[in-house]
């Protein structure tokens, strides 16, 4: 059986930045023994696998070289970018992913992707765990959490830059991964992302994080639309609407790939 694939680096204004995610369309489910094979040969941080439901619908599932995620924001904008381009003049659709419900994605004129979330809430940690506070060289003056991460807050984006992680320890996190985040310079807001329970050691640029962090930060500095930028060494810059329960994260996205992959199994 043969395959279409795509790679596109998604939150990228330019090639080579942003986060790279692997698309593979299909006409029906593979089993998830067999899409957990080729993500995990992907070797990218995620790989998403559409299926048209509707006429602009369709469900969306991610996998990381490690295992199914419930939410991916970035390899869901590479997926609408894909879907888009092979459909010339269709300007929105509709994903239905099973941990999340369904959520809207458009694409503007200039080719910003506009990617609409439920709002992903994050709560202050009371008790803050041993190995987050060992995990990272320097300690966070807040700590909270939703569904997805662990959030520790800094005072400046001088922290976020200079920190350094131990994966082994934020491993003992599971099921949760962690962002740091702080005020920005030149932005509203920075952020880093380290997952290595679930995927790897430090994800390029994290979109469905967005839908905690930008309520965070629209709270913080009392306004709704926002700019954030990722500082790995890919870097990614989202730009986020806080709307009511609903968080927009939007960005560009640049192709790298297309061609064929070829399984046997089903």
């Amino acid at each position: 059986m043969k395959l279409p694939i795509y790679i596109v680096n998604a939150f990228a204004e330019r090639d080579f930045t942003g986060n790279p995610a692997a698309v593979v369309p299909l006409d029906d489910w593979l089993s998830k023994r067999v899409m957990q094979d080729i993500a995990s040969q992907n070797n990218l941080s995620e790989t998403a696998f559409v299926k048209a439901s509707a006429k602009n619908c369709y469900e969306i599932r991610w996998f990381s070289p490690l295992s199914e995620i419930d939410f991916c924001g970035h390899a869901s904008l590479a997926a609408a970018f894909v879907l888009f381009d092979g459909k010339k003049g269709e300007s929105s659709i509709t994903f239905f992913a099973k941990a999340v419900g369904e959520f809207t994605i458009n694409q503007a004129s200039d080719g910003m992707i506009n990617m609409i979330f439920p709002e992903q809430l994050a709560t202050p940690v009371t008790k803050i765990p041993k190995a987050l506070l060992s995990g990272l060289s320097i300690p966070p003056v807040e700590v909270l959490k939703n569904r997805q991460a662990y959030i520790a807050v800094y005072a400046s984006e001088h922290d976020i830059r200079n920190l350094s992680y131990d994966s082994d320890t934020l491993k003992q996190l599971a099921p949760l991964d962690v962002s740091i985040t702080a005020p920005g310079i030149k932005v509203d807001f920075v952020s880093r992302y380290f997952w290595p329970a679930n995927g790897g050691n430090e994800d390029p640029v994290t979109g469905s994080i967005h839908a905690g962090l930008a309520p965070y930060w629209a709270n913080r500095l009392a306004k709704s639309n926002l700019i954030g930028q990722q500082l790995s060494t890919r870097t990614g810059t989202l730009y986020c609407v806080v709307n009511g329960h609903y968080v927009q994260v939007s960005g560009y996205a640049k192709p790298y790939l297309e061609g064929q992959i070829e399984v046997k199994a089903t």
